[in-house]
C-alpha cells in the first residue's frame, strides 16, 4: 500500500488555493510557488482495485472465475477546518460473475486506510460492498463511501521547517540550487507530516499474488 515519497511529497505540496506552477513576483525575481494542503493524498493502491473470486476456492485457472470486480470513479472531498481534516472518498464497483443465474449477492471487503509518510498505518478499518447480481445477469454495479479523520496538527508542518522550505533564494547563491528536500531532517518532517487516504479491496496473500503474476 506504500506510494513512492518522491511522487507523494510533490503531490502535497502542489495542492492548495494557488494554481501549481503559478509565478510569484519577487524583489530580485521570480519565484514558482508550490502550495501545500493538509488534505489528504487519495488513491488505490497499485494491485488492490481489483479482486477475483475462483470456484472451486483455491484454483487459478481462468476456468474456475467466479466473479471478478473492479473498483473505479474514485472521488474524494476534504472537510479542512477545525481541529481534524476529514478525507471523504467515494467509489463505484463493477463485477461480472461466470453464470448469469439466479439472483445472487456477493459481499467484497474493503479497507480504508490513513497512511502517514508514506509507510506508517494511523488508522485501518475494514468495510464490505454488497453486489447483487438481478436473475439472468452477468453484472453488478455499486457506489460506497469511506471516511478517515487526520489530527490538523499531526499534518502540520512545524514552523522551522515551514521557514526553511519558504525562505526565499536568490539566482547565483549558494543555496539556489539546492533541494530543499535533499536535506534528511526537512525530508522525514515533511513525510511525518504528509498523509495518504487509500481504499483497495482486501484480499488474501494468494489474491495480490494472483494480481501481481496474471
Amino acid at each position: 500500500m506504500k506510494l513512492r515519497f518522491a511522487a507523494l511529497t510533490a503531490l502535497a505540496l502542489l495542492a492548495g488555493c494557488r494554481h501549481t506552477g503559478d509565478l510569484a513576483a519577487e524583489e530580485n525575481g521570480v519565484g514558482v510557488y508550490a502550495v501545500r494542503s493538509s488534505c489528504p493524498v487519495v488513491g488505490i493502491p497499485t494491485g488492490t482495485g481489483d479482486i477475483t473470486l475462483f470456484n472451486p476456492p483455491g484454483s487459478t485457472d481462468s476456468r474456475a472465475i467466479d466473479v471478478s470486480a473492479t473498483m473505479t470513479q474514485l472521488r474524494s472531498f476534504c472537510q479542512d477546518s477545525g481541529d481534524d481534516v476529514v478525507s471523504t472518498v467515494t467509489f463505484t464497483v463493477t463485477a461480472l460473475r461466470r453464470d448469469a443465474g439466479p439472483a445472487r449477492q456477493v459481499m467484497l471487503p474493503y479497507f480504508d486506510v490513513a497512511l502517514r509518510g508514506g509507510t506508517t498505518i494511523a488508522a485501518k478499518q475494514i468495510g464490505y460492498v454488497a453486489l447483487n447480481f438481478p436473475a439472468g445477469s452477468q453484472h453488478a454495479s455499486t457506489r460506497a463511501q469511506a471516511s478517515v479523520r487526520v489530527n490538523r496538527a499531526a499534518a502540520t508542518l512545524p514552523q522551522n521547517v515551514k521557514t526553511y522550505l519558504t525562505r526565499p533564494r536568490k539566482a547565483g547563491a549558494a543555496d539556489a540550487a539546492v533541494d530543499p528536500l535533499s536535506e534528511p531532517g526537512v525530508r522525514a518532517a515533511v513525510a511525518n507530516a504528509t498523509f495518504e487516504h487509500l481504499v483497495g479491496f482486501q484480499m488474501s496473500r494468494d489474491q495480490l499474488k494472483y494480481n501481481a503474476t496474471r
